[in-house]
């Protein structure tokens, strides 16, 4: 189906990271030796790209064409730049929606928060560009084809991410269990940012302590805590109750 989402062979990578793809992650044959081999790592290294090292048998797995040893996988999409995506939102008659994922890795967890955040109508979805799911096949299938249609922002940190939004007016709201403020005592009606943690340790401290709203699903039950998926979706669509009734 996504034929175009794979590059393969050593020069062809490494003219792929200098053209700028989106390139997700690079499987590399174990043992490989050569200067195009080292050359390529460096690239790789400087452009912050992830690389796991595997089989051979691995590699023809991904692909039957002759791949020397190379494999990357690209994005569907296209990324955004935050600044101006931002800029335009604040600047046009829309009451910015945001939703910033912190290291949400589970693809189909992934796939199911960009599903509802487009049923939401949220205008961009920011997530580092390490430690997140890949945006790839599954992720399109998962999402039911919403990450054709919702504005997504790869950053290469948060914090600078939320810096942002706030010097821009927007208000970031974090949805941890941290906190006794209920989340249907947040206002969420005016510009806004919510923040999810990831699957295991939520949201970083270093992130919480720059919000300006912390907030809670109230829990009523003996388990403590929501799938991610499930409590952004909670989270997204009281913004959504909010804005409708104003």
């Amino acid at each position: 189906m996504f034929k175009d989402t794979q590059i393969y062979g050593l020069r062809a990578v490494i003219e792929a990271v200098h053209a700028g793809k989106d390139i997700q992650k690079v499987f590399m044959q174990k043992g490989l030796q050569g200067a195009l081999f080292k050359e390529l790592e460096g690239v790789l290294r400087n452009a912050n790209i992830p690389v796991s090292y595997v089989p051979y048998e691995k590699l023809n797995k991904l692909t039957r064409e002759n791949h020397q040893g190379v494999v990357a996988q690209i994005a569907p999409v296209s990324f955004q730049p935050l600044e101006s995506t931002i800029d335009t939102l604040v600047a046009s008659e829309v009451n910015p929606l945001i939703l910033i994922l912190d290291e949400v890795s589970d693809v189909r967890n992934f796939g199911a928060i960009l599903r509802t955040a487009e049923c939401v109508g949220v205008h961009a979805v920011i997530f580092p560009d390490k430690g997140s799911a890949p945006v790839n096949a599954d992720t399109v299938k998962t999402s039911a084809g919403a990450v054709f249609n919702i504005p997504l922002i790869k950053v290469a940190h948060l914090k600078d991410a939320i810096y942002y939004l706030q010097a821009s007016g927007i208000s970031v709201i974090a949805a941890t269990e941290k906190t006794d403020s209920d989340l249907y005592k947040v206002n969420m009606s005016g510009p806004s940012a919510i923040l999810m943690g990831s699957e295991g340790r939520g949201i970083s401290p270093a992130l919480l302590k720059l919000v300006e709203h912390k907030a809670a699903i109230p829990m009523r039950g003996q388990i403590g805590s929501l799938n991610v998926s499930v409590a952004a979706a909670v989270f997204l669509y009281e913004a959504l109750r909010q804005r409708l009734n104003q």
